[in-house]
């Protein structure tokens, strides 16, 4: 098992981040939408990590040709979807597989999706059961909640589906059904998740509309989509790792370039900007997302906080948020973030277990933590397989170092991660 050891940076820095990985999020949809035109895709800065580069490869399975020049990318569509003759291997992406079984449940054929070893783990019941409920055949382990999960494609029906969860992955998943159904379909959630979905699927020329009791309403499109012509934005969900670097570190500034502004996507920063960390952002264009730069600088010892709303929006980061939470003053708070326990860990558990390794007291919730601010020491953490874990705590390094197992899954989500932190300290792995 594979060791990060990360000694404590010896002096303030000043580090300019243009080279944050391309957003992961944004890059699996490219992958998929591109199969809802009969034009040829062509993305710019597609993540090179091994999820998102699972899904180029499942795409080419259904029949794309995938041309790849270093991160650029064209997807040449077939003119029919095909059915593989092989398994289809998400790797460890919960996006990957969520929002595949929507795109797949429509489309005529039989297909397997499986993933490694905690994707096979991670509840799947939120996306297929709605799924099965407007006609789609999906089985799997646990009567469909645990891949590998089998689809049998065909026709779908049009459906009205108010989610009990707040979730950009059902939501998507969900969308992608409604666009092979033959009538308009309707979806609700209680508070609006990440919308790349939305947004980019509107670029391609899919109607997609929201009235103002927050029912989204999606109209099947009668001709192919227009292709995608996209830069892939910076992930500010990968830059907040050394966003949280700066905002912990006495003297320190970070400056993240050309990252997506999207307002469900920058909240963990106002979050942080709230705890009393210098933080300004500078929008630079804006088509399919709003893209720009963020500063972040250090101002004084951050000041406790209580994180309970708008939990879709930061569930990602709240593992980084935790570093800064046990610096600051006083004691922090988060709630109603249940959905944490079926990331890739159990993060509310594996981020206060590390945190007592490093010797801040924590309290545990069934749907959140307390976390009492003080000083964190040198230990050796565990990080459950989990990148956003491993890359926690390899940020809380940069201050008062730390050492980090099981550190394989960082490659799986960002690729040049150590190539960052070399610049601001001092990196060794091994066994």
């Amino acid at each position: 098992m594979k060791q990060l050891t990360v000694t404590a940076a010896p002096k303030p820095f000043s580090l300019v981040c243009d080279t944050i990985a391309p957003d992961k999020s944004i890059s699996h949809r490219c992958a998929m939408f591109a199969l809802l035109s009969d034009q040829r895709s062509e993305i710019k800065n597609f993540l090179q990590g091994e999820d998102t580069l699972n899904s180029l490869r499942i795409v080419e399975q259904l029949g794309a040709t995938v041309e790849r020049m270093g991160s650029d990318v064209t997807i040449s569509p077939p003119a029919t979807l095909s059915e593989p003759g092989t398994v289809l291997d998400c790797g460890n992406a919960g996006t990957g597989m969520r929002l595949f079984c929507g795109l797949l449940a429509g489309i005529e054929g039989h297909f397997v999706l499986t993933g490694d070893k905690y994707l096979r783990s991670r509840p799947m019941r939120r996306v297929t059961d709605p799924l099965r409920a407007i006609g789609a055949k999906i089985g799997g382990r646990a009567e469909g909640n645990l891949a590998p999960l089998c689809i049998s494609g065909g026709a779908l029906e049009p459906f009205r589906y108010q989610s009990p969860i707040d979730s950009a992955q059902v939501k998507s998943a969900l969308i992608l059904a409604a666009l092979r159904a033959k009538n308009p379909s309707y979806y609700k959630e209680s508070f609006l998740s990440r919308d790349h979905t939305e947004r980019m699927l509107r670029g391609m020329g899919v109607e997609i509309t929201k009235d103002e009791e927050g029912w989204i309403k999606i109209i099947p499109p009668i001709h192919p989509l227009k292709p995608l012509k996209i830069t892939v934005p910076a992930d500010p969900s990968s830059g907040f790792f050394f966003a949280v670097a700066a905002a912990i570190t006495p003297g320190a500034k970070t400056t993240l370039t050309n990252v997506s502004l999207n307002p469900t996507r920058i909240e963990a920063y106002k979050v942080l900007e709230k705890m009393g960390a210098d933080i300004t952002f500078i929008l630079k264009e804006d088509i399919y997302e709003p893209i720009g730069d963020i500063s972040i600088c250090y101002q004084e010892r951050l000041r406790s906080i209580t994180v309970d709303s708008n939990i879709p929006w930061l569930i990602d980061e709240l593992p980084a948020l935790a570093i800064a939470m046990a610096t600051a003053e006083g004691t922090s708070t988060v709630r109603n973030a249940e959905e944490l326990r079926v990331k890739e860990s159990d993060r509310i558990s594996a981020t206060l277990e590390g945190l007592q390794r490093a010797g801040i007291q924590t309290r545990e919730q069934k749907d959140g933590y307390d976390i009492v601010g003080g000083t964190l020491h040198d230990a050796t953490i565990n990080s459950h397989g989990d990148h956003r874990i491993a890359m926690a705590f390899a940020i809380a390094g940069v201050r008062f170092g730390m050492r980090i197992e099981d550190i394989a899954c960082i490659e799986t989500s960002f690729p040049n991660f150590y190539t960052i932190l070399r610049e601001i300290s001092e990196v060794k792995d091994g066994n």
